[in-house]
């Protein structure tokens, strides 16, 4: 498939496989291959803490409300914290994970986040509570572009959306547990307990994740000196088609961020007024998610990337539009939608920066991870905001415009491939 076909730029495909001569085998997993389950499930693993952890306190809202006494704008900066320490810190972090290696440093984040987390529970104060969830949010900085990185040096590149697809699936499979487990234990003991149990559940991930994941073979040492680093995030900037991929990532997490951070409140209020519990089981849409991420790779093989964005984004307004109902089957129905597509999306344009870049991967990724964080804090603080101010109507819209961004971008992306298609020499005959 060309560029043009895809809305790639022409360096797209231009990842090379990692050869000790051009006749030697390509020696990075395989489906099927040595190691590939066990790296597959340690990273599966890895998701799922690191979803688990930064989303936590998400479905807990209204109980964080009640005993601070503060509005759900104040206590969604228990989220917003949390993935805006991510979203600063990712890049440093990355930075490590290019000198140290990606194995090294995402040990090390999960073991700072998961001892965090066991600090959490005891936060006397929304504030303290506030500033706890941010600095788990930076340890966790180290999990996402260092495990995308890995990938893309340690997997043939015709496996790679398949790879990322199931890292993703792992981050769908965190979220939904810990809001569903953080539910029902906070309805019987509180939500202090429930966090504590969430930070149980982490601790057991980061040491089975450590256990399985196969030692990289083909990461090579970056520099740390802040010079070459910049020059490697210009040169990322730089690129049209990454920057329209940032772009992306960012207003896809801006709809998401907002619907799972306000869902709490509409559905313990009327007309659903439903139990703490319930609300909680209500994430378990998330396993569409977990469905929709790992099946990105077929869809961009069937779709393209750009059909495969239009259909996320095309799901994600539909599920927005139903969730505006005053009943609960068709909000859920929305939910549904809503979930597997920005799961679908999010898997696409990640896998997409990986193939993109051709060096700096760690820096690419970086930055995507950024952009994607930044979106979720911007969507959780101005989708409880719009809730605050205009309802559940409010939270939709915020996400509506969002998607209207990503089909944009998309088509933007179409007509800046469409112009350098043309641009191209005509091979001689």
């Amino acid at each position: 498939m060309s560029p043009a076909s895809t809305g790639a730029s022409t360096r797209v495909d231009a990842v090379s496989p990692v050869r000790s001569s051009d006749s030697a085998p390509d020696s990075r997993m395989a489906p099927g291959g040595p190691g590939y389950h066990r790296m597959s499930f340690a990273l599966f693993l890895a998701g799922v803490a690191t979803f688990a952890l930064l989303y936590s306190t998400q479905a807990l809202l209204p109980l964080i409300s009640g005993e601070f006494g503060v509005a759900a704008s104040e206590a969604s900066w228990t989220v917003a914290a949390a993935t805006g320490g991510l979203a600063l810190f990712v890049l440093p972090m990355s930075a490590l994970s290019e000198r140290f290696g990606r194995r090294t440093v995402m040990t090390a984040s999960l073991a700072v986040a998961v001892s965090v987390g066991l600090l959490v529970p005891l936060a006397p104060s929304i504030g303290a509570l506030v500033v706890l969830r941010a600095v788990q949010g930076a340890a966790l900085a180290g999990l996402p572009a260092s495990a995308t990185a890995y990938l893309a040096e340690e997997v043939r590149p015709k496996a790679l959306v398949t790879a990322i697809g199931l890292f993703v699936a792992g981050n769908s499979v965190g979220g939904m547990s810990g809001r569903v487990i953080t539910g029902w234990v906070a309805q019987e003991w509180g939500w202090r307990v429930a966090v504590g149990v969430i930070g149980a559940i982490a601790v057991a991930c980061a040491v089975a994740f450590r256990l399985l994941l196969p030692a990289p073979k083909h990461f090579r040492p970056g520099s740390l000196r802040p010079r070459v680093l910049l020059g490697t995030v210009r040169d990322h900037l730089s690129d049209p088609l990454l920057r329209r991929l940032y772009a992306i990532g960012a207003l896809f997490m801006t709809v998401f961020g907002g619907v799972y951070t306000v869902i709490g409140y509409r559905l313990t209020e009327a007309p659903f007024s439903l139990p703490q519990g319930i609300v909680g089981s209500i994430f378990l849409v998330y396993l569409v998610g977990t469905v929709s991420a790992s099946t990105a790779g077929r869809l961009v093989g069937r779709l393209g990337r750009r059909g495969a964005l239009y259909l996320a984004g095309g799901t994600t307004a539909a599920g927005l539009l139903l969730s505006l109902a005053d009943s609960l089957p068709p909000v859920l129905l929305g939910l549904v939608l809503i979930t597997a597509g920005f799961f679908a999306g999010h898997a696409v344009a990640s896998s997409a920066v990986s193939k993109t870049a051709t060096r700096g991967r760690a820096q690419a990724s970086a930055l995507y991870q950024s952009a994607y964080y930044v979106g979720s804090s911007a969507g959780s603080t101005v989708g409880a905001m719009a809730f605050h101010s205009g309802g559940w109507a409010g939270t939709v819209t915020v996400g509506v415009l969002a998607v209207l961004g990503v089909v944009t971008i998309t088509v933007l992306g179409s007509r800046a491939a469409r112009v350098a298609a043309l641009r191209q020499p005509v091979p001689a005959h």
